[in-house]
């Protein structure tokens, strides 16, 4: 009998993150090891660790796994792998080396996690980056991912800190992913919504960190598991500057605007609003689309704050590459994050 995936679990993909509100209590009084070459760590946080080797190599370190979100187990591989890949792409590196991460019931038949663990090596070898082996243990709620590592130089490090007053923002993926997946259980989208969705998990966010490496943007993460609004308000937090969202400008997947409008949230959506609300000002902005704000996305896009500009050179490029890229607001004097 085939294996609903989705079944054998409470939540899935990013939405099953750990509450950032919870993370940053308990983060607040470790204090890592100082080490001079420890470039990027806990102070403050970022997509992932970046430890210098040299004047020319440093070495970018993540680790990323979840539950399944999808039933397929050739999607669901993919989707994880993707998830964690893209973090080293967030920091401006290239992966280089991968571990995976299994939990898997043993009743599990093995040609479901022979899936899982193909299409992971898959995506690896796309990134560019090899699979070298992992770690399995049994659990009765299956979960996959990976421990990447990727170098970067150590002058072309990316970071959430560095957006400057006078930026303009952009993001490389439509939003929507958690909704639609969550009203396809509902039964209240397409077929063809949930492709589209399962299509954008499953796209490295290489060939966009390919582009934007000529281009020195000051600050860039990808968005995940936190939301749109939570990883821009992360973003204007440690930048001390405030964003300035402009709604109707946001990119969406089909289906997850309608999701939204029945009423329905995925369950990170109250988590994401207990970390961020506070510091988002949101007057007058519909429902339906903070709803999609506050959305947990699995291997989302990239969020690039870089000066103005160099705005318009930066879409005829990835335009001309057919990559997908929408501005999205700009960066002001200020702090938190405004959607207008």
């Amino acid at each position: 009998m085939a294996v609903k995936l989705t079944e054998l679990v409470t939540s899935g993909g990013c939405a099953a993150k750990y509450p950032a509100a919870r993370l940053q209590e308990l983060l607040a009084g470790f204090v890592p090891a100082e080490a001079e070459d420890l470039l990027v760590g806990l102070s403050p946080a970022d997509d992932a660790a970046v430890y210098r080797l040299d004047d020319e190599t440093a070495l970018v370190f993540t680790l990323d796994f979840f539950p399944p979100l999808v039933d397929d187990p050739h999607e669901f591989g993919a989707i994880a792998a993707t998830n964690a890949l893209n973090d080293v792409f967030a920091m401006g590196g290239r992966p280089l080396l991968a571990l995976s991460i299994a939990e898997f019931p043993e009743e599990l038949p093995s040609k479901t996690v022979a899936a899982i663990l193909e299409a992971a090596d898959r995506q690896v070898r796309e990134a560019g980056a090899i699979l070298a082996g992992g770690h399995t243990i049994r659990d009765p709620e299956p979960k996959y991912g990976l421990a990447v590592v990727g170098t970067v130089h150590p002058n072309g490090v990316w970071t959430k800190s560095g957006a400057r007053p006078g930026d303009a923002l952009f993001l490389t993926k439509p939003l929507g992913t958690g909704l639609v997946l969550h009203g396809a259980g509902r039964g209240l989208v397409a077929d063809a919504a949930v492709h589209s969705a399962v299509e954008w998990m499953t796209t490295l966010n290489r060939d966009w960190a390919d582009v934007l490496r000529s281009f020195r943007p000051n600050a860039v993460t990808d968005v995940t598991g936190f939301g749109l609004l939570g990883h821009a308000y992360e973003t204007a937090d440690r930048s001390g500057v405030r964003l300035v969202l402009e709604a109707e400008g946001w990119p969406v997947l089909d289906g997850a605007l309608e999701v939204a409008a029945a009423g329905e949230k995925t369950g990170g959506d109250r988590r994401n609003r207990d970390f961020a609300a506070a510091h988002v000002s949101v007057d007058g902005i519909p429902e339906g689309l903070l709803t999609v704000g506050w959305d947990p996305q699995t291997a989302g896009g990239l969020l690039v704050s870089l000066p103005a500009e160099k705005g318009t050179a930066l879409v005829a490029e990835l335009d001309a590459r057919g990559l997908f890229v929408r501005r999205i607001g700009q960066v002001e004097a200020g702090a938190g994050v405004a959607i207008v």
